[in-house]
């Protein structure tokens, strides 16, 4: 029988742990559920008290992201926090609870013709999933990331403690701007419960551009041609089997009423047409490509890679990612903003030898990317490659910083220990 929570264990707000429940492979002891505010702050007291470790999860569509915490002892789960509060339709503000799915909220808002200008592809992201990993898709070259449309949050720390920003302030923590300082945190600082943010109106129109790319340096010319004119795309996106192969798209999204997005569409295309066979696509190709828009090359792979550089510098991390299994791999990328991902296959966890030879492969693109000012950041992959292969890569200047924060807001490293930059 796992331990108890000072009575918590009970109902369907903690249960024990069943084999399913893993974090990287590490069991937890037990599961929470809390269905508010209030019932969350009572498990994370209780676990402080008890010195439980804590693991955040809300539909599970991240949780391979980061390295295995050094414990689970608790796994707190957000779904049943999944209410949208409030949406303020006049205002272009909602107001909604962690463990709603950014679909479902993306539903309630639409009957305004407005919506959260996050998309982020794994299917099923809850808010406050995407929150904690600052997660983004290919429109975040027009709207930004979660950090630039946050504008209120409720957490509850290690301890219990209920804190508020953006709105009435319940707890006052001075100096920090816990809305944006909670994106990307992870779950190592407390757990995100409710988030308010601004939204946008729906496009009215939108077109899609294409161009054939055949080589890194076409794609550098085409990129910056679109970067530099008076174009507005929403975004750009490269979709490439193999970095030296002949199947490289280059899709550029146009949206906004239509007389503005059909004469921005014709001007992409006669730029593009500079830099090789571009095309305005159809009805239907436009609503095909609108919808594998950002789909995640590492959906079905076992090792999941995201890269980010400079724009400019994104023909050379190409090449760069073009050795080893890093160059048999599906890549996409984000390229207005210079963020790739791959896909791929291998290598065998169970072969000791395979990892190993994979670990220096990473270790070599992370040492050429760095002199682009550029990161590799493992998210997703086996426990075993996890263990060889740290998740973040070098923590660089800033992590004695992350770590004074952590001390304040969780001293006891009771959330999420382990899994964030540099062991934080």
């Amino acid at each position: 029988m796992a331990a108890t929570l000072e009575g918590l264990e009970r109902g369907d707000l903690v249960r024990p742990a069943t084999g399913a429940d893993t974090v990287d492979g590490i069991p937890a002891e037990l599961v929470a559920e809390p269905a508010s505010v209030e019932e969350a702050s009572r498990v994370l007291a209780a676990a402080s008290r008890a010195g439980k470790k804590v693991v955040v999860v809300g539909n599970g569509s991240k949780l391979g992201l980061g390295n295995p915490p050094e414990r689970v002892d608790l796994i707190l789960r957000t779904r049943r926090l999944d209410r949208v509060l409030e949406h303020a339709a006049g205002d272009l503000v909602v107001k909604v609870e962690a463990g709603a799915r950014l679909a479902d909220l993306q539903a309630a808002v639409a009957p305004a013709g407005q919506w959260l200008a996050l998309d982020p592809p794994e299917p099923g992201a809850t808010v406050g999933g995407v929150v904690a990993a600052n997660a983004s898709g290919p429109r975040r070259l027009r709207y930004g990331t979660v950090r630039d449309l946050i504008i209120g949050i409720t957490v509850v720390l290690a301890d219990g403690t209920v804190a508020r920003a953006g709105g009435k302030v319940v707890k006052n923590v001075a100096g920090y701007d816990l809305s944006k300082l909670f994106c990307g945190s992870l779950g190592t600082l407390g757990l995100i419960a409710e988030a308010t943010f601004r939204l946008h109106p729906r496009p009215a129109a939108a077109a899609v551009v294409t161009l054939q790319v055949k080589r890194p340096e076409q794609l550098g010319e085409a990129v910056r041609q679109v970067l530099r004119s008076t174009l507005v795309p929403s975004a750009i996106e490269l979709t490439w089997h193999d970095p030296f192969g002949p199947s490289g798209v280059l899709t550029v999204v146009i949206e906004g009423i239509r007389p503005g997005v059909e004469a921005q569409a014709a001007a992409a295309a006669e730029l593009l047409g500079e830099v090789g066979e571009a095309e305005v696509l159809g009805p239907g190709g436009t609503e095909a490509a609108l919808s594998q828009l950002g789909a995640l090359p590492s959906e079905k792979a076992e090792v999941g890679i995201k890269v980010a550089v400079p724009p400019a510098e994104l023909p050379g991390a190409l090449t760069d990612l073009a050795t080893g299994w890093l160059g048999h791999g599906r890549l996409a990328a984000h390229a207005g903003t210079g963020v790739l991902r791959v896909g791929l296959s291998g290598p065998n966890p169970g072969d000791p030898e395979q990892v190993e030879a994979f670990a220096g492969v990473v270790a070599k693109a992370r040492a050429a990317l760095a002199a682009r000012q550029g990161t590799l950041v493992l998210t997703e992959a086996p426990p075993a490659v996890k263990r060889a292969v740290d998740a973040w890569g070098p923590p660089g200047d800033a992590v004695e910083l992350m770590r004074r924060v952590k001390r304040q807001f969780d001293p006891d490293r009771q959330m999420s220990p382990g899994r964030f930059v540099g062991g934080i």
